[in-house]
């Protein structure tokens, strides 16, 4: 038995993201709820009734224990396809449902028929009334609209109270069946209803919190579409000028065509090398960049994000930069992409010669793999300078990487060299 539980956990739970655990959580939280109150508004009311002491009632007694149970489990198999419908990813079937309306309905009759036998005592009859409806409330109250649950359980205070006046309850018991078959919708859409409703406000949290991120990388690609229009914008107006000029002086048998033509192909090689440049510059900008374009980054998508120990940047090599600059867009990356991460933490410090970049942020799913194949061409990459790279989950959630790289290696000095 605990070995299952051991399996389940690994399965179930370490595997899921916070979210996902959350969701979860709350569906366990629902069918525990409507066990509790099987045991609290069925099973207590009837043990302590008289209705063990003659046949007849005793069987109808241990009858209706078993179709409250049966109610339990119906709702607690449908519980799930329930809030999928009320978050908009899947819909729960009305052929589905009818198990536990025909089970409510059973329970009802049993109660109705242990009232007309005299053994159930006054104001118990009420509680397993109560409890007769909740699984069916608990399952319709988050699968169907606010308005029409009201609705439905309307009528059915009015055709439960109507069943007991039949038979033979006509006293102000008759208002508190009434009351306790209403409330009891009400109950649930005060609970089920608005657990589900929470899920559905943390999932479009979760989904904006994707959206800011898409909008932060897109942001990032139009700021160097601009860039690249800035520089190659003004060299094609005048290639297409000098062409065009060329070809109508090449028309008349003029030299300068020549000339012209030199000319732009001297422009053309100088585009070349300024587009080389724009792209170098893209790719190898300087480790403060892009710490600050990280930092950027993650507030955007809603992660707070601080960065420690800039002044050490100004003590690196361009190529030891060049390398931590990678390191810090994937692990930005590696942030936004695996968890739900809330803070993100970068440190940049100089010990005992070599740089040292560390990421360590919150919000880590616990089964997420160190070995992915970004963090292995980071490896490669750092190798090539002799240096580290080092990535795990921590207790708590969180996920630590770190980098190092030598500030005097063979490789740095020779890519200084060159």
């Amino acid at each position: 038995m605990v070995e299952r539980v051991r399996q389940w956990h690994r399965r179930e739970w370490r595997e899921r993201g916070h979210y996902e655990r959350l969701e979860l959580q709350n569906r366990i939280v629902l069918v525990a709820m409507t066990w509790f109150f099987w045991l609290s508004w069925m099973v207590l009311p009837l043990a302590q009734t008289l209705v063990w002491h003659r046949p007849l009632p005793m069987v109808l007694a241990l009858v209706l224990l078993c179709v409250g149970a049966a109610q339990c489990v119906a709702a607690g198999r449908l519980l799930g396809k329930a809030i999928d419908q009320h978050l908009g990813r899947g819909e729960l079937p009305r052929r589905e449902l009818a198990p536990t309306v025909v089970l409510m309905f059973c329970a009802l009759a049993l109660t109705l028929a242990l009232e007309a036998t005299g053994a159930m005592e006054e104001g118990f009859t009420v509680f397993v009334t109560l409890f007769a409806v909740i699984p069916y409330a608990t399952i319709r109250s988050i699968a169907a609209p606010i308005r029409t649950v009201l609705l439905e359980f309307l009528l059915l205070a009015a055709g439960v109270t109507g069943a007991f006046a039949l038979a033979g309850v006509h006293d102000l018991r008759l208002f508190g069946f009434a009351g306790v078959v209403y409330g009891a919708g009400l109950l649930c859409l005060l609970s089920a209803r608005c657990s589900a409703w929470g899920l559905s406000l943390m999932w479009q949290a979760e989904q904006g919190r994707e959206a800011q991120a898409l909008l932060a990388v897109a942001e990032e690609r139009l700021r160097f579409g601009r860039d690249l229009h800035d520089v190659m914008g003004r060299n094609l107006a005048v290639i297409a000028l000098k062409s065009e000029l060329a070809v109508q002086l090449a028309q008349r048998g003029r030299p300068e065509a020549v000339d012209q033509m030199i000319e732009v192909q001297r422009i053309a090689q100088e585009s070349q090398k300024e587009v080389r440049e724009v792209v170098r510059g893209y790719r190898q900008a300087g480790l403060d960049a892009e710490l600050a374009g990280a930092q950027s980054v993650l507030r955007a998508a809603g992660i707070a994000c601080e960065v420690t120990g800039r002044e050490a940047v100004a003590e690196l090599t361009a190529p030891v930069q060049a390398a931590l600059g990678w390191v810090i867009r994937e692990a930005a990356t590696n942030v936004l992409r695996h968890g739900d991460a809330g803070r993100c933490e970068v440190d940049v410090r100089v010990s005992e010669g070599r740089a040292v970049l560390t990421v360590v942020n919150d919000g880590a799913p616990e089964a997420l793999s160190p070995g992915g194949s970004g963090l292995t061409g980071l490896r490669e990459r750092l190798s090539g300078l002799e240096g580290t790279l080092q990535a795990g989950p921590e207790p708590g959630g969180r996920f630590r990487l770190t980098a190092e790289v030598p500030l005097r290696s063979r490789a740095v000095v020779g890519e200084v060299a060159r």
